[in-house]
């Protein structure tokens, strides 16, 4: 049933009007809305974003915003795109598939490393605004010579971007969980004593390979994001 038939606005924001088409030009912008509340959510977490506060920052009344962005899921919507946006594609692909995914792939925790209450946020409220249909046709745009379905591809696109958002997951707990060198020296002293009761024998040998494995947080990265490539492009319909 059309909106026109129930008089009822549309749910998704890409689909309301970011301006009527009657009367003065609008005080504020979705993007500026946006890019301040983006702000607060770095510097405060996503729980410190508010109308009130964007509202305080613009010079607005609070209650003036809603005109522009009705609802916070709208608002989040919004945000996530933006951040979409700080993707920089080139118009066509290189040809290199895998090059061009790991080229994806880093631009994307890059962004959720600068805005680490991202990865959350786009597992839990995916968004499909203009920007990230942007990312969204880059994908298919490199995987175009893959005789899979588009289904399919779709489907490696989400594991793509899923992937990237629990790394980035991880790494931020990580860095909250495990920052002391108090915790770490004890997890080192408990796993050590559970390898020595012998009751983890694959768990012994693999800490008794000896190999020496770059930590760096972007080498770390290159690996896992690699894997996830293999299985992209190994995939079969």
């Amino acid at each position: 049933m059309s909106n026109e038939m129930t008089n009822e606005r549309p749910e998704l924001i890409w689909l309301r009007p970011e301006r009527a088409t009657r009367g003065p030009a609008p005080a504020h912008s979705r993007a500026a809305i946006a890019a301040t509340a983006i702000a607060l959510a770095d510097a405060e977490g996503l729980a410190g974003v508010s109308m009130r506060k964007i509202a305080a920052a613009l010079g607005a009344g609070t209650m003036s915003l809603y005109t522009y962005v009705p609802k916070k899921e709208h608002l989040f919507d919004l945000m996530l795109d933006a951040v979409a946006g700080e993707w920089r594609l080139p118009d066509q692909p290189s040809g290199d598939q895998r090059a061009d995914l790991a080229d994806f792939a880093r631009q994307g925790i890059a962004a959720m490393r600068r805005h680490p209450w991202t990865p959350a946020l786009v597992l839990t409220r995916p968004s499909m605004g203009p920007n990230s249909l942007r990312c969204t046709e880059y994908f298919l745009a490199v995987m175009a010579a893959s005789p899979l379905s588009g289904g399919t591809k779709m489907e490696l696109f989400a594991m793509l971007n899923g992937s990237i958002c629990q790394f980035a997951q991880w790494e931020a707990n990580q860095r909250e969980a495990g920052g002391s060198a108090q915790w770490q020296a004890e997890l080192a002293t408990y796993l050590g004593s559970a390898v020595a009761t012998g009751a983890y024998p694959h768990l012994a040998a693999a800490f008794a390979g000896g190999e020496t494995t770059d930590m760096d947080p972007d080498a770390v990265f290159d690996r896992f994001v690699a894997r996830v490539i293999d299985l992209i492009l190994a995939a079969k319909g």
